[in-house]
């Protein structure tokens, strides 16, 4: 499952640079790539003991998984939904096997009531359950039995009735208009990671894996879709408005991954050069929105195979957008999910960094096709092995797709320097987590397991080397496929297919939290540079100075300006310190670590080595991702106050060297001109809006974006009245976005007010109540004032909306983050000790901690910052 806006605002964020002079509507050039990111936020040293004060770990919820007496080996389900009353009904005749004598059956059940239930011994005597005792904390139910249920196969016969819920989990309901603006309803489902129990009972762990027999009784003009593909099709008899859908038996698989999906719905449909066969199904009327997605997939497949060297093991696979969707997309086998935004491409209204957003989703989730579905994870302590690799290799897939994108450089940008920033906070966590109950799952839905995971999976791709790499991932599959694996197993593949320790590489990165920071200095000894390298552990509030600090086994790369693309030699760091000999380096060559910034660490360079890379920054014959990696890694020694914030942007003159820019890069400049107040691209963007708003000449999507941020910024009731008929007029879900994610630049506080409004009506879906305050939070300090008195005011809306998922802890980050008053942390903290957010509970601890870091580095970098820039603009004398 793919966290959504996060990430793909990050994508909008790349290849950034700041212009010598202005530069407005002009047609973008082909960029020769150059490439920086300015951090927005100020943080620093603040004493950990103050922070932990302000910031104490839960108590975890004690959990046990279910009994091991009784398991599944075949699921029949027959599901008949009501799209009227949003309630469905269930038949479940599971095939059982009984490992020991029992009068009791345990599974997992939510929000279902029992009508009736029976088991049957094969060839035996049915015998009819005499009570359900449902368990609703630990989300399971207990079967009682009048007698003991002997040793051996069985039949597990239950009916149940359910709600078609709005919560966007379990079996829901999804809202959506006919072509005559008639208001409807599709039933979908969304069951990772503990939600099949909600649509029917179910032993609901992913280990406990089983096939399904699925069909649906649905009205007979909606589409009914399933993980397989359609085996019957007849009328049901006690309705003649209904039909009974019935699919092929599915491969034994995880009950997080089962899928189904009623509703209207169009499709695009090609076949893949493999012989697979793949449907885009768009909401009715815009077929043609699925056809780059189509071509995406068809593409993808048999990339994955050929990489995997193991074929897809299904006969079909749908990508379907569905209108609710709280993640970005979800893999389910057969039948992968997505928000509307994420799957559908408008020809001539979508954005550059939306088709990139699509192809990397769509490559995300039929990587997981293989790596996660055909083997699975045991337990969810292991989820980071599912999309830390996914995360990975969806830009190896749109790398071979789309290599034009220069995709890595925007990897590091989006992923790798995220996932730096999260891992620096004492109250980071291991990739590796320890789950149990399932309020905490959602939890780890975060930046450890999917950005962190992608940047050590990359790392460990580059130390082991590609061939190898492939070799012991083929042997994984075959291994497991079908069944379960850890971590542990996927490591034993590698190491016996690339004869490296990558178990003992590897457990440092994955079972402790945090990374090191790389310390380097240089001494030249006749035709070669000696580099002295150590490493300690970094921290947001700077490096770690206990006696108990931890160490990592460090794959380090070394180049040099001879061929900065190439690597000149690579060490395994597994020691503090060490000394190494880089041979046939001349005085005037400078010699970098970290080439392609792989490696997840920071990086600390001596001010003479750090002086000989800059002509290399000047020159661009440093590559641009590493020079991104470079100017990262000094922002955040400045923000853990290791190095001054004024000697950084000092540094950055070195970096403002105007390159070609692309219609990415051209929305991120004239957003920060025109939000600046820049007169010229100001006036320009008014003209262009004034153009659009009455037909004359619409905005490219590419310049939307940056058009309604500086328009607004600088408008008034009447500019954000006419954002909002903009955003009731928009037929496609990605210009809605677009719209909500700038409406909170408006200035004015009764406005802004207005705007908070509008993200809990009916006019803002559900999943995009949270990017509209966020977009409140993020534009202002009076904005981000009024968010948080919003969330406040409206906790128990909120809360009740997202029931606690990962929603919540992406609505309280992007609206607490930002702030950088110390008595904020408290007043937060205390917020959410009377106001629990179960799911949320380390991203409250994060988001306290890096408060007091803003405030902290604010504190001391704020005046030597203001100094530096009133030199600037002083005349020279």
């Amino acid at each position: 499952m793919l966290l959504l806006l996060s990430r793909q605002v990050s994508l909008s964020f790349v290849k950034q640079v700041i212009p010598r002079s202005p530069v407005l509507f002009s047609k973008p050039a082909s960029l020769n790539l150059r490439t920086f990111k300015f951090k927005v936020t100020f943080s620093t040293v603040f004493a950990n003991a103050t922070i932990q004060n302000i910031i104490t770990m839960p108590e975890r919820r004690p959990f046990v998984r279910l009994p091991t007496d009784v398991y599944p080996v075949n699921y029949g389900l027959c599901l008949k939904p009501d799209l009227i009353d949003f309630t469905f009904e269930g038949k479940l005749d599971a095939r059982i096997e009984v490992v020991q004598g029992t009068n009791q059956i345990v599974m997992n059940c939510a929000d279902i009531d029992i009508i009736t239930a029976s088991f049957a011994p094969e060839g035996g005597e049915e015998i009819s359950a005499t009570g359900f005792n449902y368990q609703n904390e630990d989300e399971k139910v207990t079967l009682s039995f009048p007698r003991v249920l002997q040793k051996g196969s069985g039949s597990l016969k239950i009916d149940f009735v359910g709600e078609l819920n709005d919560k966007m989990k379990g079996f829901y309901r999804s809202k959506y208009a006919s072509a005559s603006g008639e208001i409807r309803y599709a039933a979908v489902t969304q069951f990772e990671a503990t939600d099949a129990r909600r649509a029917f009972p179910c032993w609901d762990e992913p280990a406990i894996k089983a096939t399904f027999d699925i069909s649906l009784i649905v009205p007979k003009d909606r589409v009914a879709l399933s993980n397989m593909n359609v085996i019957d099709r007849k009328p049901y008899p006690e309705d003649d408005s209904l039909v009974e859908v019935k699919f092929a038996t599915t491969p034994i698989m995880s009950t997080y991954l089962v899928a189904f999906v009623i509703g209207e719905y169009d499709f695009v449909e090609s076949q893949s050069s493999d012989g697979i066969m793949v449907r885009v199904y768009t909401p009715v009327g815009k077929a043609e929105q699925g056809k780059f997605a189509l071509e995406v997939a068809t593409k993808t497949l048999p990339f994955y195979k050929d990489y995997f060297n193991v074929p897809y093991p299904l006969p079909k696979i749908d990508l379907i957008a569905i209108a609710d969707f709280a993640a970005g997309a979800m893999e389910n086998w057969g039948l992968v999910t997505y928000r509307e935004t994420a799957l559908l491409i408008d020809p001539k209204n979508s954005c550059s960094s939306s088709r990139q957003w699509v192809a990397l989703v769509v490559g995300h989730e039929l990587a997981h096709q293989w790596f996660g579905n055909l083997v699975t994870m045991e337990w969810w302590t292991h989820l980071w092995l599912n999309e830390g690799f996914a995360s990975w290799i969806e830009y190896l897939c749109v790398d071979h797709c789309f290599p034009e994108y220069d995709i890595w450089t925007q990897f590091v940008s989006a992923d790798y320097t995220r996932a730096l920033d999260l891992d620096a906070l004492d109250n980071s966590h291991p990739i590796e987590v320890n789950v149990g109950h399932p309020s905490e799952v959602d939890e780890i839905f975060d930046a450890i397991s999917y950005s962190k995971g992608a940047s050590v999976i990359r790392m460990l791709h580059n130390y082991i080397g590609d061939e190898d790499f492939r070799k012991g991932m083929n042997a994984y599959l075959l291994k497991f496929q079908h069944k379960n694996a850890s971590t542990e197993d996927l490591w034993d593949c590698l190491e016996q297919a690339s004869g490296k320790p990558i178990a003992a590489v590897m457990n440092s990165w994955t079972k402790q939290m945090g990374f090191p920071i790389i310390v380097v200095d240089q001494e030249q000894q006749g035709e070669d540079r000696v580099l002295k390298i150590s490493q300690k552990k970094f921290c947001a509030s700077g490096p770690h100075n206990g006696e108990d600090c931890p160490s990592w086994m460090v794959p380090i790369s070394i180049c040099s300006s001879e061929d900065p693309a190439c690597t000149k030699m690579k060490v395994l760091l597994d020691q503090p310190e060490t000394t190494v000999t880089v041979p046939n380096i001349s005085p005037e060559q400078w010699v970098k670590i970290n080439p392609g910034t792989v490696g997840f660490y920071r990086i600390q360079y001596s001010s003479a080595m750090l002086e000989s890379l800059l002509p290399g920054v000047r020159d661009l014959t440093l590559l641009p991702v590493d020079r991104l990696g470079l100017q990262n890694d000094l922002f955040s020694l400045a923000r853990a106050g290791m190095i001054s914030t004024v000697e950084v942007l000092k540094l950055m003159g070195a970096l403002l060297v105007l390159c070609h820019l692309d219609a990415l890069l051209r929305g991120l400049v004239l957003g920060k001109l025109g939000k600046a107040g820049h007169k010229p691209t100001l006036e320009e963007a008014r003209r262009r809006f004034k153009d659009h708003v009455e037909g004359k000449q619409i905005l490219s999507a590419d310049l939307r974006s940056p058009v309604y941020l500086t328009v607004l910024k600088h408008g008034d009731s009447t500019t954000l009245d006419t954002m909002f008929k903009l955003h009731k007029q928009a037929d496609m879900q990605e210009e809605k976005n677009r719209i909500e994610r700038v409406l909170g630049a408006i200035s004015a506080p009764d406005l802004i007010q207005r705007v908070l409004t509008f993200a809990l009506s009916e006019e803002v879906r559900p999943q995009d109540t949270v990017s509209v305050i966020g977009g409140v939070a993020g534009s202002s300090k009076h904005g981000r004032k009024a968010a948080w008195k919003f969330v406040k005011d409206n906790w128990e809306e909120l809360h009740n909306r997202y029931q606690g998922g990962f929603l919540i802890s992406r609505l309280i980050k992007l609206t607490v983050d930002g702030f950088a008053v110390d008595k904020m942390a408290a007043e937060v903290k205390s917020f959410f000790e009377s106001h629990h957010a179960p799911a949320a509970e380390r991203t409250v601890q994060q988001c306290c901690e890096n408060i007091l870091l803003n405030a902290a580095w604010l504190k001391r970098d704020a005046e030597d910052i203001h100094q530096y820039f009133l030199q600037r603009k002083a005349p020279p004398v």
